[in-house]
């Protein structure tokens, strides 16, 4: 099946045509339905046909509800599993085992640990205890977030805040213009279009420079967006490209654990990161669902040494080969910026063992004292998650979460009401962006803290994707982001209780869906 993309640049209309699903990707969803059905149909012809082996299914069932019942996991991600074995008899622990698991398989574990040899060293003792000096409450909260997260704390760094996604363009363009040594970036979704083609263009003149550029895209993120050979395409232009998971057809977790992260690091000591993709509609051009409200960061300084090492981590992980970095990638950049930042990653164990963003959102939530603005287009969380942002209210915390008022996905819009009434009860307002659908994942407390990413508040997040964010401590940024949220309140309307009534159908359809949220 071709697709064809037509879009205008300087004027001038380009038409694409490329694979509306490539083959490849519908080739791996067959072989893994195949190979899910297959061993589905092996055990149920065992039970059938030899003696007493469904004596040893009801063993393995019972042991797959002890096992889930017994886990550290959450709660709310044990619950639809537990439906799944128990209603449904050999299928329900089949499909536990093959998809249960959100760890990244041992092959990619060795890659990582290749890479861990080449971390930037530096000791943070000294600044670690200025911070404490300063505010105990930041100090604890950056110690947590880089004990959790093995990341760095940094000072010698400038934040500049976009409001949206057109903004950010033209200053990456210049920094990848003005690029050295090297230029990575990684993204969840890219797309042929204005955005994609001013940064192609871009790359391209910078590889003739005898720079060396890598970019890592999710697989599954561009399924529609690109064609199947997008990264040998531009491998053959000199980009040294691959796609972060690639599909290849096998039974487990693969379609789980994303890359959902977004970085553009340019020479070890300018980064961008945030909510914005590489796709038009991100800087407003063809949007579907009006206007398009993103945010993101630019970095300049040592923090950016984060950005880079997160890169080389995913990069490696998707390569067959060992990567050889022949430049420097953690250059000394002494720069004035005032306050403290850690950019980090989350992801799935065992590179990381704890939910790092959802932990950094609690903390801000507790330690809070006068008021804490979000942002998200979607809204799933867990019980954990929601009585934080309920106890923060409670205490008398001016709690507001602002979300799209014209949705991207209809169902996940109404996991995202079902909450309304909940959290209003616990006096958190919530709105809704009017002019059409907001997709920045931005956190801002009491004039002081903020985080900007790409975490989003639902599980995809939360739990299974590869995501990153940064955590600012009285950066200069932190006014900018304050008078953003004021402008995005002022064109948001605010939920009433009498605009969540809903009638007993449609709450019930909320009820079951939101019973098997955690695994959407």
């Amino acid at each position: 099946m071709k697709r064809t993309y037509t879009y205008t640049v300087n004027g001038k209309t380009v038409e694409r045509q490329y694979s509306y699903i490539p083959f490849r990707y519908i080739w791996a969803f067959m072989l893994s339905a195949f190979m899910v059905l297959s061993i589905i149909a092996i055990v149920v012809a065992l039970c059938y046909y030899v003696p007493y082996f469904y004596v040893a299914a009801w063993l393995t069932e019972m042991g797959c509800v002890l096992k889930i019942i017994s886990s550290d996991d959450n709660p709310d991600y044990k619950v639809p599993w537990l439906l799944f074995v128990l209603i449904l008899p050999i299928v329900g622990f089949m499909l536990y085992f093959l998809f249960y698991s959100r760890k990244i398989k041992n092959k990619y574990v060795k890659r990582l640990n290749y890479i861990k040899d080449k971390y930037y060293k530096v000791n943070q003792d000294e600044l670690f205890n200025y911070l404490k000096l300063e505010n105990i409450t930041a100090y604890n909260q950056a110690k947590m977030l880089c004990n959790i997260a093995d990341a760095g704390l940094f000072r010698n760094t400038k934040v500049k805040y976009f409001t949206l996604g057109e903004e950010m363009l033209p200053e990456m363009v210049q920094d990848i213009k003005n690029a050295k040594k090297f230029i990575y970036l990684e993204y969840f979704i890219i797309e042929h279009g204005e955005f994609w083609d001013k940064i192609h263009q871009a790359l391209l003149e910078k590889v003739r420079e005898g720079v060396e550029v890598k970019l890592v895209y999710d697989d599954i993120g561009c399924m529609t967006k690109l064609p199947g050979n997008f990264a040998k395409s531009l491998t053959k232009e000199g980009i040294q490209a691959l796609p972060f998971g690639r599909l290849r057809g096998s039974a487990d977790s693969e379609f789980n654990n994303r890359s959902h992260r977004k970085m553009l690091i340019i020479d070890g000591y300018i980064g961008y990161t945030g909510g914005v993709n590489i796709a038009d509609e991100y800087i407003n051009v063809g949007s579907k669902f009006g206007h398009w409200k993103d945010t993101g960061v630019r970095l300049e300084g040592e923090a950016v040494w984060e950005l880079t090492e997160l890169f080389l981590f995913d990069y490696g992980m998707n390569d067959p080969n060992k990567p050889e970095f022949n430049h420097e990638l953690y250059p000394v950049h002494k720069t004035e910026g005032m306050g403290y930042v850690i950019p980090f990653g989350d992801g799935p164990s065992p590179m990381f063992e704890r939910r790092v963003g959802k932990s950094v959102i609690q903390n801000i939530l507790a330690s809070s004292k006068k008021y804490v603005w979000m942002t998200s287009p979607y809204l799933i969380i867990d019980n954990d998650l929601c009585q934080s942002i309920e106890s923060a209210a409670l205490r008398g915390v001016d709690v507001r979460i602002i979300v799209p008022h014209i949705p991207d996905k209809k169902i996940v819009f109404e996991i995202t009401k079902s909450f309304y009434s909940r959290l209003k009860k616990a006096g958190v307002k919530i709105y809704e962006y009017t002019p059409g659908f907001i997709h920045a994942k931005s956190y801002l407390c009491d004039d002081e803290y903020a985080m900007i990413g790409t975490i989003n508040l639902d599980y995809r997040s939360l739990v299974h994707h590869f995501e990153n964010g940064v955590w600012m401590y009285r950066t200069d940024a932190i006014k900018d982001i304050r008078a953003d949220f004021e402008d995005t309140i002022s064109k948001s309307q605010e939920i009433l209780d009498e605009q969540i009534k809903v009638k007993p159908f449609k709450r019930f359809v909320r009820a079951v869906v939101r019973i098997f949220a955690p695994l959407l």
